[in-house]
C-alpha cells in the first residue's frame, strides 16, 4: 500500500511542482528565453501544403533545428511536436470560433492546439459567432491606440480631476482588474468578456505581473491590455468595497436607486467572492439601466458570475442565442479567448510528449486545501484520492511485491494511464 501511495502521490505532485517552477522560480539563465526553457524553431510556414479544399498536410521539418537563446526569437520558436499528418480546417479554427488570418508564427498555439485535442461535439451557434466577429469590429475600432479610445481617455482624465466634460464618449469599456490567481483569473476574464458582448462594451485587461507572457492576444489587429498609463491605475490595488466610487457603497448611501446619480466618468465595480448584498445589485436589470450611462466600469471579480446574468431577463434571450446549450459558455469561449503564448505552449507540448502522449487515457486531479501552517491533512486527502481512484478503476494498481504493473479491466486490454 505504500508503495501505491508514493506512486500516485509523484502523480499527483509532478504537474503542480512544474507549476510552481515557472511562478515562483527566479531569473532565468541568460541563454534560455525569458522565464521558460529552450523551445526550437518550427519549419516555416512554406511546409503547409493544401491538398484539398479542407484538408491540410503538415510536412515535418527534415531535421532539427538549433537552439534559439535570443529573448528577441521567442515570438518565433516551438518545441518541435509530433502533429498529426492532416487535419480538417473547420476543425483548426474551432468549427469558426476562431478568426482566420492571423500571423500563426506569432502565436502557434491558436491553430495548433486542436491538434491536441478530441474534436468537440458541442458546436458554436452561427449566431455566436456572428457576435464574435462583430465584437473583433469594435474591439479594433475601439481598443487601445485608436482615435475614439485616445479621445475616451483624455476625458476620464478630466472627469476623474473632477473637470467638467463634453457628453459622453461613442465607445464604453469595461476593464478586469488582475486578482487571485491564474484558474480564477480566466474564469472571472471569461465572465468578464460575456457581459462586454451582452453591453456592447469592449473589455480591457490589467495586465498585471504575467498576463501578457502568458497568453497571446485573442482578437486580431488590436490588443486587450491596458497599458501602464492608464490615467486610473494607481488606483486599482486601492479598489475595495469601501471606495467612494463603489457602485455597492454608493447604493449604500440612498434608499432609491433611481434617485442615485452615477459619475459619467467610471464606476469600480467589486464583484469578488466577498461581494455583499449592495455590490450584488449589479444583477438586476434596474441597475444595469444606470451603469449602462456611465463610459468606464471597472470590475474587480474572482468569480465566474455568467450563471447569474442567466438570471437576468435583459440578458435571458440574449444569451439562450449566444449559448443554446448553456454549460458551454466556458468550453467555446475559453477556447477562443485563451492562447498560450510560445514559450508557455512549448513547455506545454514537451510536458505533453514526455508524460502524456503515450498515455491511452489520462486523468486531471487537482487537490486544493485551505489549510493554516502545519503538516496539513495531507495524509487524509491522500487516502481519500488512493481510494477513489482505485475504486474507479481511474489509475492501475501497483503489485507491492512485484516491479509495476498495468491492470487489466474488463475490455481485456491493457491501458496505460497517465496523470
Amino acid at each position: 500500500m505504500n508503495l501505491m501511495k508514493i506512486y500516485v502521490s509523484l502523480l499527483v505532485s509532478l504537474p503542480v511542482l512544474i507549476t510552481l517552477s515557472l511562478v515562483l522560480g527566479g531569473d532565468p539563465p541568460p541563454d534560455r528565453i525569458k522565464g521558460f526553457a529552450d523551445a526550437r524553431v518550427l519549419e516555416t510556414p512554406s511546409s503547409l501544403v493544401t491538398t484539398s479544399s479542407n484538408i491540410e498536410v503538415f510536412q515535418r521539418p527534415a531535421a532539427p533545428v538549433s537552439n534559439i537563446t535570443s529573448s528577441n526569437s521567442a515570438e518565433n520558436v516551438l518545441p518541435e511536436v509530433e502533429l498529426p499528418t492532416q487535419m480538417p480546417k473547420e476543425d483548426k479554427l474551432y468549427g469558426g470560433l476562431l478568426a482566420p488570418g492571423f500571423d500563426e508564427g506569432a502565436c502557434f498555439s491558436r491553430y495548433q492546439s486542436s491538434f491536441y485535442r478530441k474534436i468537440s461535439t458541442h458546436k458554436p451557434s452561427s449566431y455566436l459567432l456572428s457576435r464574435l466577429r462583430s465584437y473583433e469590429q469594435l474591439h479594433k475600432r475601439c481598443g487601445p491606440n485608436t482615435k475614439p479610445y485616445s479621445a475616451s481617455l483624455k476625458q476620464l482624465k478630466k472627469k476623474s480631476n473632477g473637470k467638467s466634460t463634453s457628453a459622453s464618449h461613442e465607445c464604453k469599456y469595461v476593464v478586469w482588474i488582475a486578482n487571485s490567481g491564474l484558474g480564477n483569473r480566466i474564469l472571472s476574464i471569461t465572465a468578464a468578456f460575456v457581459y462586454a458582448l451582452l453591453t456592447n462594451r469592449v473589455l480591457l485587461l490589467d495586465p498585471g505581473k504575467d498576463l501578457p507572457d502568458l497568453f497571446c492576444e485573442p482578437f486580431p489587429d488590436t490588443s486587450w491590455l491596458l497599458s501602464s498609463h492608464f490615467p486610473i491605475k494607481s488606483h486599482f490595488d486601492k479598489f475595495d468595497q469601501t471606495s467612494p466610487r463603489c457602485y455597492g457603497n454608493m447604493l449604500k448611501k440612498t434608499s432609491n436607486s433611481s434617485e442615485l446619480s452615477l459619475p459619467s466618468s467610471y464606476v469600480y465595480l467589486h464583484l469578488g467572492h466577498d461581494y455583499d448584498d449592495q455590490d450584488k445589485l449589479f444583477f438586476c436589470d434596474e441597475e444595469q439601466s444606470h451603469l449602462g450611462k456611465v463610459d468606464w466600469l471597472v470590475m474587480k471579480t474572482d468569480n465566474y458570475f455568467v450563471p447569474s446574468l442567466f438570471l437576468m431577463p435583459s440578458f435571458e434571450q440574449e444569451l439562450n442565442k449566444l449559448f443554446p446549450e448553456r454549460e458551454t459558455v466556458f468550453h467555446q469561449l475559453g477556447r477562443y479567448l485563451f492562447h498560450p503564448s510560445n514559450h508557455v505552449w512549448g513547455l506545454i507540448t514537451r510536458y505533453y510528449h514526455a508524460y502524456l502522449a503515450k498515455a491511452d487515457e489520462r486523468v486531471g486531479i487537482q487537490v486544493r486545501t485551505f489549510e493554516p501552517a502545519g503538516p496539513g491533512p495531507f495524509k487524509h486527502v491522500m487516502d481519500q484520492i488512493l481510494a477513489c481512484v482505485f475504486t474507479e478503476k481511474l489509475l492501475p494498481r501497483v503489485d507491492e511485491q512485484k516491479e509495476p504493473i498495468v491492470d487489466i479491466f474488463s475490455s481485456g486490454t491493457p491501458k496505460m494511464k497517465s496523470d
